[in-house]
């Protein structure tokens, strides 16, 4: 190297090595501060969780039969199926004894009430590549019956518009949705 290189090397080191040893502190106490405040927080998250009360847990059974609300004390639902990430089974019977058509089939969790009855998501598999699939059902109480109205296959499902002698569902699947009309 010749010198006036040799001197642009030595004062870009010297450069380089000032900018090193100014910010290196900068850096460090930054990290350091970083790491404190959050073990700080992390302290005070379990000093608060302590503090916390635990509250009432409630553990669903898969052998209790629990009253449908919204039924007038006319149904109950038990656990019977649970898909990972997904939705429930459940299997309902009349809460007064008398022996009903629902018992042979397993429904999902969405219930409507209407008066005309109850709207009833009726699993047509209970294996969880099979679903969604799903015969949306009336459930006459009066008459212990129950009558299909529409078939969908996805989960997010609802009631949108009831006429006097028409129901409309709409329904969408993630990436389609979709209406359907049905004669009560």
């Amino acid at each position: 190297m010749n010198k006036v290189q040799l001197l642009f090397h030595h004062i870009f080191r010297f450069i380089w090595n000032l900018i090193f040893i100014i910010s290196y502190p900068v850096l460090a106490s930054f990290g350091l501060l970083f790491i404190g405040v959050t073990y700080l927080f992390s302290l005070l998250s379990r000093f608060l969780n302590r503090l916390r009360p635990e509250g009432k847990k409630v553990v669903l059974k898969e052998s209790a039969w629990e009253e449908l609300p919204h039924s007038e004390g006319l149904l109950e639902a038990k656990l019977i199926k649970q898909i990972m990430f997904g939705p429930s089974g459940f299997e309902f019977r009349r809460k007064d004894g008398v022996p009903s058509v629902l018992s042979d089939y397993v429904f999902g969790n969405k219930v409507r009430v209407l008066e005309e009855g109850f709207i009833l998501e009726k699993w047509n598999s209970t294996e969880s590549k099979d679903l969604p699939d799903f015969d949306i059902c009336l459930y006459n109480p009066n008459q212990d019956s129950l009558r299909l109205l529409t078939n969908i296959r996805c989960f997010d499902w609802h009631v949108s518009e009831k006429d006097e002698n028409e129901l409309s569902f709409k329904w969408f699947d993630g990436t389609q949705g979709g209406e359907v009309k049905v004669a009560l």
